[in-house]
């Protein structure tokens, strides 16, 4: 992109002079990407140099690092060999139960060795795919980087999903292989993922996929169902190799396949986004220091779960590729009780604490004695990840947990991108945070937003965000299904990929997201993001979390319908439901006005705290309920489904 091109973008053209530092450094990162990207690729180690940065003569396949060779292993264990990092803390874990471990670069580097050999004698080699089934323990990174140093693909399965999901990504990935443990503690029951695996396997097998070996850690020591010749205990299958176990990380080419990781199943057939050995590894060690201007000293906690991508990134991948300690953990963030977070903050001594904004509304809900009664003076940078945030949220967050001392570096990215695109970069310079804002795209990244003709939208116009030039954390396609990857992502603003969120720009350049694109009401002719509303919903002082969906109606076409979860100290009555919806009134226009507010005691989420917008939409269309199985607390979609009832019941319908 040449100088001028980049001076003529629309988000360039007024900003505030305290960014120039980190602006200037971004306008020579994108003026010309395939030198950036060089400079940062050879931050790491290579068997071999690459003949191309970045080939681009297939768009929107594009390959980056072309002949180059490496392995992520390479990086993150084995250069760690004969420096302080190797007797260095990787992983404090803790499990919901209090279970308590570390595990140094060391152990962790024997541990995989030794697990790679397991896999190898198993057949497990050069593009072989993998499914790991497992929970929040450190086998789960431990086989990743097992699978990935034998130059095999990797389909992590988040652990809260059900049979039918887990069977549907083995047999679309062809795993011969299944990892998964006995089972695990979920706010003190056990969560019985060995029985779920056989079931899964079994679907699989009618599908023509069968699963030859299944590895099962023992997490509780439960009693299990158990194949013989078939399933083999991960400590019994380890305790045949010493620790001086050594496996070669196989090289791959930059533009081999990492892993595959697939996408929420709730609409449609699940995604198996696909990422490159190569240009991930790039792009997640360059963003993961300047996200986090990390530190030899800091100890960084993603408080999220490995199944999802921010898991891959930013608890396995980018911290063992910086050398820094990270902090992981099993269960619930509020079990058995609601500072169990800044307790473990405290334990820890974490510097660095990220997660998103509907576990930051989730712990406001129990009230600021929770976490005001803990100090936390070693926390020095705060995060968030996975949803836009409200500024009102965004102030608790910076007031009670970061005692305003700490910056909040908001995220914007996705499964797609590998790792952040739009967040602030603290690890390069400093720039002015806006409460609710993501800030600037990161170096090497272009991004805009647009109507729907295709065209730049003015400052203070809400469009379609997209990213204009490719980056090498982008994906190589969609395991299976190139036609699809071209039509979901680059069909609608070719040749630029369509995030699918809805964006705006302000008059100093800054990027403001509104969610999904497809999380939108269309109420009269006016299409109306179900994010806006609940943000107006939060305003209020006595709502904790808001959740907004549409409501057919014969006449609007769709009408809003929000839930709500009150604050300590508020109880449901007819005079705040008519604050609230007046709230929204004034905040959006009458256009917004919904036809209802249901209080209830919580929201639906998955496990990794992604509200389940589709069962709200399932209980007020009268539908057969969705799969709930990576639902976090069942009890929830009753009470919204008793709210429901209790307000058409006295609307007489």
């Amino acid at each position: 992109m040449s100088t001028n091109e980049i001076e003529n973008l629309p988000y360039m053209e007024k900003y505030n002079p305290y960014q120039k530092a980190y602006l200037d450094f971004w306008k020579e990162s994108v003026a010309d990407i395939r030198k950036f990207w060089d400079q940062e690729a050879r931050k790491l180690l290579w068997y071999r140099t690459w003949d191309k940065v970045l080939d681009d003569s297939n768009p929107p396949f594009y390959r980056w690092f072309v002949g180059g060779e490496t392995n992520m292993t390479l990086n993150a264990l084995d250069r760690w060999k004969g420096t302080y990092v190797f007797n260095k803390v990787a992983y404090y874990w803790e499990g919901e139960d209090g279970s308590r471990r570390s595990v140094s670069y060391r152990e962790l580097y024997e541990e995989v060795n030794r697990f790679s050999k397991a896999l190898q004698d198993f057949g497990v080699g050069p593009n072989s795919t993998v499914t790991i089934y497992l929970p929040m323990i450190p086998e789960l990174p431990i086989a990743m980087l097992s699978v990935v140093r034998l130059g095999a693909i990797h389909s992590v399965v988040f652990s809260g999903f059900s049979a039918q999901a887990l069977a549907d990504r083995i047999v679309d990935a062809k795993s011969k292989v299944l990892i998964t443990a006995d089972a695990y503690p979920r706010r003190g029951k056990p969560v019985e993922t060995k029985k779920t695996a056989d079931d899964a396997v079994a679907i699989a097998a009618k599908s023509g996929v069968n699963v030859e070996h299944v590895v099962v850690v023992r997490r509780l020591g439960t009693d299990v169902p158990w194949k013989e010749g078939r399933d083999v205990w991960y400590h019994e299958l380890m305790s045949k190799y010493s620790d001086t176990t050594y496996v070669r990380p196989e090289p791959r080419k930059g533009d081999d396949v990492l892993y595959i990781l697939y996408t929420s199943g709730t609409t449609g057939k699940p995604k198996g986004i696909m990422h490159s050995a190569g240009g991930n590894m790039v792009y997640v060690h360059s963003v993961f220091k300047w996200n986090w201007d990390i530190r030899p000293e800091d100890v960084h906690w993603t408080m999220a779960d490995i199944g999802w991508v921010t898991g891959h990134t930013y608890i396995v991948y980018g911290p063992l590729l910086h050398g820094a300690t990270e902090v992981l953990y099993e269960g619930a963030i509020d079990y058995p009780k609601p500072d169990r977070p800044w307790e473990m903050v405290e334990r820890y001594g974490v510097t660095i604490f990220y997660t998103s904004p509907t576990a930051e509304r989730a712990l406001r809900a129990y009230g600021d004695e929770w976490v005001d009664k803990h100090e936390m003076p070693t926390l020095r940078i705060l995060g968030t990840v996975g949803e836009p945030i409200n500024p009102d949220v965004w102030h608790w967050y910076n007031e009670h947990v970061g005692k305003g001392r700490c910056p909040i570096v908001d995220t914007w990215w996705m499964t797609e991108t590998s790792a952040a695109m739009i967040s602030p970069a603290p690890g390069i310079a400093t720039v002015t945070l806006k409460p609710g804002s993501a800030t600037f795209p990161l170096p090497g990244i272009v991004a805009d937003v647009l109507d729907e003709d295709g065209k730049p939208t003015p400052p203070g116009v809400k469009g379609y965000l997209v990213i204009k030039q490719p980056w090498p954390g982008m994906p190589l396609g969609i395991w299976g299904d190139p036609e699809r990857f071209v039509k979901v992502y680059f069909s609608r603003f070719p040749p630029y990929f369509q995030a699918g969120d809805y964006a705006v720009r302000d008059e100093e350049g800054y990027f403001w997201l509104l969610g999904r694109a497809d999380e939108v009401l269309k109420v009269a002719g006016h299409r109306l993001g179900t994010i806006e509303m609940e943000d107006a919903l939060l305003k209020h002082p006595a709502v904790a979390e808001s959740l907004v969906i549409g409501m057919p109606d014969p006449t609007k076409g769709e009408v809003p319908v929000a839930a709500v979860v009150l604050k300590p100290g508020y109880k449901p009555s007819e005079e705040l439901k008519l604050e609230l919806i007046k709230v929204v009134r004034d905040n959006i226009g009458a256009i917004a006005t919904p036809e209802t507010v249901l209080f209830v005691p919580k929201v639906p989420k998955t496990r990794s705290g992604k509200i389940m917008r589709r069962l709200l939409r399932d209980i007020l269309l009268n539908r057969q309920l969705g799969d709930a199985t990576t639902l976090e607390d069942p009890s929830a979609v009753e009470a919204l489904k008793a709210a429901w009832d209790e307000f058409k019941s006295r609307m007489g319908s």
